[in-house]
């Protein structure tokens, strides 16, 4: 006898519009590029550009507002990186200054792009779990009866 395997249903739960929205659990699933609400689709439509909305759950995403957040958290991060290995660099082996700058160039230009799309995830999340922007006006919103 051969087993039949059914896919299972995906019944949408209703969804609380003023239950908390945990700050460390939407920066985390934001850091790994995943949707601050559900965690599980992917936030970007391709390197930097936001969906308008998840495609797993139909959270709203264009509210967002990371603007120039992402660019300056990276360019912190990177300088700090760079400035004790580019000392580093110099006092262990001394190499000549375009060795040297080359070789920082491409480790920062990796560096950066391995951070920016991770940081501006997580500026979405952050926005996203404090309501920011208009990620609750569900919430905000006046009800008529």
């Amino acid at each position: 006898m051969s087993e039949t395997v059914h896919a299972p249903i995906s019944i949408p739960v209703p969804v609380d519009p003023n239950a908390d929205r945990p700050v460390g659990p939407a920066l985390l699933k934001g850091w790994r590029r995943k949707c601050p609400a559900c965690g599980e689709a992917s936030l970007f439509d391709g390197y930097l550009a936001v969906h308008h909305e998840c495609p797993n759950c139909s959270e709203a995403l264009h509210h967002q507002r990371a603007d120039d957040g992402p660019a300056w958290a990276t360019l912190v991060v990177t300088g700090h990186l760079l400035a004790p290995l580019m000392l580093l660099m110099w006092d262990l082996w001394q190499p000549s200054p375009i060795v040297m700058a080359s070789t920082l160039s491409v480790f920062l230009v990796a560096v950066s792009l391995f951070l920016l799309p991770r940081f501006k995830g997580a500026f979405i999340g952050l926005q996203w779990s404090r309501r920011m922007h208009g990620f609750g006006a569900e919430a905000d919103a006046p009800t008529h009866q």
